[in-house]
């Protein structure tokens, strides 16, 4: 479960390993050794809504599951039919605690749905955690995207190990953030179906998203920082982990170990070791987490740590823990800030003198084995503080490990 969620696989139940255990998430299990060979043998395929148990108006449930099916028949040839009589492939119901299918439900949060595999009897069946505060909107569990993701299970998808897609296990829903296919949802269910003939023309100006590929060799970094013995590296909603118990650096959601307060998309990170908590940046306001938890009174703006009000964000925040300050980046200039007396020293410098041969503005630094590491697009600097020059220049993602690229990830789009 540690390898499949990207935390360090040391089999013992860490803070971050419950925190992960503990997050809502789809009933069915991770290794389920199906999505290759079992699923409908029809085009069309028909549902119905069963029982009265539903948790918010009934037409807004049914507009809710008609949505949800129509995100699958965009991209393949399927068909979804709502019926109201007994007779249907895919029954779809609410259910408190144990309703005699071998996977009672646990009331509030844990398990918020699951669903069985296409065939016949309760085959494709789809159950709902009645418990659950289930809404359509920014508040409690969203209807829809869980509907989406226990509806591809229907059509035969297992669960995917891609932080990124639909078809994660762990609940994933944040409420700024368009729930749409990923390119592996894509390629997996149209592996099982084929192309839907609309979906060149649906998808042409915005194809499905892909997750972040630590071998592409334009990949950019967000923000970078130590975080106790590992080195996080942040590109929008996703993050990796480089730790040395890790076999590879894998990638993972920003959600999966923070909570969904912290936003995707960051400016700076830095782990404050003076007061044992990690600060996040975006735009104009920071926060800070201890033990995985938010602070109280957060988030600030940044003008608390000194900044003038012309600066509106940072670029990049580099942490030096054996000297107790932290260095600001913001455009051309840089802003040394003492952390033991929680204020800023001086005037801003020019990162031309601090830091020769560094371009501006940069994307991300961070103080790694002895050496400042800079990132600007897609060139990693390694800067020798003692020399004051730079060292070397590889591609940004020479620190994760990149062995290959593959270049046959590819969409059929049929015109």
């Amino acid at each position: 479960m540690q390898r499949f969620f990207g935390l360090p696989p040391s089999g013992e139940l860490t803070d971050e390993t419950l925190a992960v255990m503990k997050r809502p998430r789809c009933g069915l299990s991770d290794v389920e050794p199906f999505g290759e060979t079992i699923r409908w043998k029809k085009s069309t395929l028909s549902y119905r809504i069963a029982g009265y148990n539903l948790p918010i108006p009934t037409s807004k449930v049914h507009k809710i599951f008609r949505s949800a099916w129509k995100i699958w028949s965009n991209v393949t040839p399927m068909k979804f039919r709502k019926r109201s009589r007994k007779e249907a492939d895919i029954v779809i119901s609410f259910h408190n605690g144990d309703h005699e299918d071998g996977s009672p439900f646990d009331g509030t949060g844990g398990i918020l749905a699951h669903a069985f595999l296409p065939g016949s009897g309760i085959g494709g069946d789809v159950h709902f955690d009645a418990d659950e505060d289930w809404r359509f909107n920014s508040t409690g569990f969203n209807l829809f995207a869980v509907a989406v993701h226990e509806f591809g299970h229907a059509l035969g998808l297992s669960h995917s190990s891609d932080p990124g897609a639909v078809m994660y296990p762990s609940y994933n829903f944040a409420p700024n953030h368009e729930l749409q296919l990923s390119f592996r949802d894509v390629k997996d269910i149209q592996h099982l179906y084929g192309i839907s003939p609309n979906f060149a023309s649906l998808f042409s100006k915005k194809p499905p998203p892909k997750t972040p590929d630590k071998c592409d060799p334009d990949l950019s970094f967000d923000a970078v920082t130590e975080l106790q013995q590992e080195v996080l590296f942040f590109k929008d909603r996703f993050m990796w982990r480089k730790h040395p118990q890790f076999d590879e650096t894998r990638i993972t959601l920003i959600s999966s170990l923070w909570p969904d307060s912290i936003p995707p998309n960051l400016d700076a990170v830095y782990e404050n070791v003076e007061r044992n908590v990690i600060v996040f940046f975006k735009g104009h306001q920071y926060w800070a987490l201890r033990r995985l938890k938010l602070e109280e009174g957060y988030p600030r703006n940044i003008s608390d740590l000194g900044f003038p009000s012309r600066i509106k964000s940072i670029d990049a925040a580099l942490h030096f823990r054996n000297d107790h300050y932290t260095v600001f980046f913001t455009g051309h200039e840089c802003w040394r800030y003492n952390e033991q007396q929680k204020m800023m020293e001086g005037s801003p410098t020019l990162v031309e003198q601090q830091w020769p041969g560094i371009p501006t503005p940069i994307d991300a630094a961070v103080s790694y084995e002895g050496l400042v590491h800079f990132f600007k697009r897609n060139i990693h600097y390694r800067f020798d503080s003692n020399s004051k020059h730079v060292v070397s220049t590889s591609s940004a993602n020479d620190l994760l490990e990149c062995e290959k690229i593959d270049d046959n990830e590819t969409l059929t789009v049929r015109r």
